[in-house]
């Protein structure tokens, strides 16, 4: 079974995740909100969960993210935050 990660972030910084998790060989899975799910980083991921109509709420919501991983099977989460 390959390792998965979930990036639980959107937009740049998350497309830069997910191709370093890819990068490493493992799958990268993108959480997305409604008004997100034709975006990029959704594109780029091996697989995406969607965790709420949003906009820009669900994201923060650690209880989504944590479901959204058990759901995905990952075992690692990346908070993929900007510095």
């Amino acid at each position: 079974m390959k390792t998965k990660i979930l990036v639980a972030n959107r937009g740049e910084i998350a497309i830069r995740i997910i191709r370093a998790i890819q990068e490493l060989n493992y799958e990268a899975v993108a959480i997305y909100e409604t008004p997100d799910r034709d975006s990029m980083h959704i594109r780029s991921a091996d697989e995406a969960v969607w965790i709420g109509n949003g906009p820009r709420c669900d994201y923060l919501n650690i209880d989504k993210v944590i479901a959204a991983a058990q759901k995905s099977g990952a075992t690692a989460i990346h908070p993929a935050t900007a510095s």
